[in-house]
């Protein structure tokens, strides 16, 4: 299993999550991204070109990326966690059938950037196999996410 953390737009592989997981998980691919929605997918592409087995991890915009990702890769990408994804970017186009892998969705109720009461709806219509966590935080999930038992949501069954 190949798991790849995808950062925000604002963000990149040297923010707070990323030297995260290249601390924590050195074998999970932390890439850099920039321009629009469609070129960072492509690059995304080009990256898991070989990859059949695939964890996404996207914070903000690039949970965004993951769930595109997913929405055209159903068979590849086997878990799915969001940190307060861009669901609610214009255009976010919700798959017609939802997408069957695990997926884990935390977002914050103060968010002001990723709403919850319009990000988790998408999110319900977007994924089956949806875990939805409201943490009473930002956008940014600074306790939330140092406080998750990563070892458990990163395991594949």
């Amino acid at each position: 299993m190949t798991q790849i953390f995808l950062h925000g737009l604002d963000s990149s592989s040297k923010g707070t999550k990323g030297r995260f997981f290249k601390q924590n998980y050195p074998d999970c691919i932390i890439p850099d991204f920039a321009g629009s929605l469609e070129q960072r997918l492509e690059k995304l592409e080009v990256i898991c070109r070989n990859e059949d087995s695939l964890l996404l991890i996207g914070s903000s915009f690039g949970g965004l990326m993951a769930a595109c990702f997913a929405a055209n890769h159903r068979k590849r990408v086997k878990r799915l966690i969001l940190l307060a994804p861009a669901l609610n970017f214009p255009g976010y186009p919700v798959p017609e059938e939802r997408v069957t892998a695990p997926t884990y969705l935390l977002i914050g109720s103060l968010d002001q950037v990723t709403p919850a009461n319009i990000v988790v709806p998408l999110a319900e219509k977007s994924f089956a196999n949806l875990e939805v966590d409201v943490v009473d935080e930002d956008h940014l999930l600074h306790t939330a996410f140092a406080n998750l038992d990563w070892n458990v949501l990163t395991k594949m069954n």
